[in-house]
């Protein structure tokens, strides 16, 4: 046999069962997105998110996510959350404001981004982190499912962790328009086709209810809405009188046929560019 021969036998082996990943160094960063193909845990150098203070119109939420997640960082009891509810209105940028607000009070959190698809790898995930000293939220962002999606059923074991538990150094976020994590109109075809109609409903409208917060956002005021716009422009140094940002904001909202957050911030964008400000 020759040694090219070998050198292909061998490779191949290789890709078939390839070299165990190093442990992650986790004093790298603060922040992880997971990817799989092979499993590892990306460095996030600089986190995409905006000051805790510049978001309008969540005040309740906001309190309650940073005492629980303040909790979670101290070591104490705290709960999962599902923040749930209109779209654009800061779900996700909650979490990760919230988690810079902690990280400037001195206390030691780690956050790690884990998509929708990667939910069947979750258990390799937390076998990573409960081999951590850290404390790490697991944020995963814009969660539905469909009716044949069977993704629900990895998620359960971040929620309850099977035999072992749920490590104690890890803590679900997740966000969803949906406030059972799937489409109404699902849920009542179930009720409709099943043999047994409640059983079907119940197995998947529990996995809601394995998170211990439900935070809602719904859509905002036109007075919450102009706020988000004058705290972007107090922000970022933009100044234009309230008038012509009042009447502009309006026009901009009616032309999108929508009020949010994110509307805002759009507008907010589009204003600074004509205002020559960068940020």
């Amino acid at each position: 046999m020759t040694t090219d021969t070998l050198a292909r036998i061998a490779a191949a082996l290789e890709r078939l069962a390839p070299a165990p990943q190093p442990a992650p160094d986790f004093t790298a960063a603060d922040a992880f997105a997971w990817h799989t193909d092979p499993d590892r845990l990306e460095p996030v150098a600089r986190v995409a998110r905006v000051d805790l203070s510049l978001l309008i119109g969540v005040n309740r939420a906001r309190d309650t996510l940073l005492d629980n997640t303040r909790h979670f960082a101290r070591g104490l009891p705290a709960n999962n959350a599902l923040l749930w509810g209109a779209r654009g209105m800061g779900k996700s940028s909650l979490v990760k404001a919230i988690h810079a607000a902690v990280l400037a009070e001195g206390l030691p959190l780690k956050i790690v981004e884990l998509s929708r698809e990667d939910l069947p790898s979750v258990q390799r995930l937390l076998a990573l982190l409960r081999a951590s000293d850290a404390r790490f939220i697991l944020f995963c962002d814009d969660l539905s499912f469909s009716h044949d999606d069977q993704h629900y059923k990895s998620l359960k074991a971040v929620l309850d962790g099977g035999m072992m538990g749920r490590p104690d150094n890890v803590l679900l976020y997740a966000t969803s328009n949906r406030r059972h994590l799937m489409p109404r109109d699902m849920i009542e075809n179930e009720r409709s086709t099943a043999i047994s109609p409640s059983e079907a409903v119940e197995e998947k409208v529990s996995l809601s209810d394995r998170f211990g917060l439900w935070l809602g956002f719904h859509p905002c005021s036109q007075d919450d809405y102009l706020e988000m716009i004058r705290g972007y422009c107090a922000a970022y140094g933009v100044s234009v009188p309230e008038d012509r940002l009042r009447a502009e904001a309006i026009e901009w909202q009616a032309t999108r046929g929508a009020r949010s957050g994110r509307v805002a911030w759009q507008f907010f964008c589009d204003l600074a560019a004509r205002e020559d400000i960068r940020f």
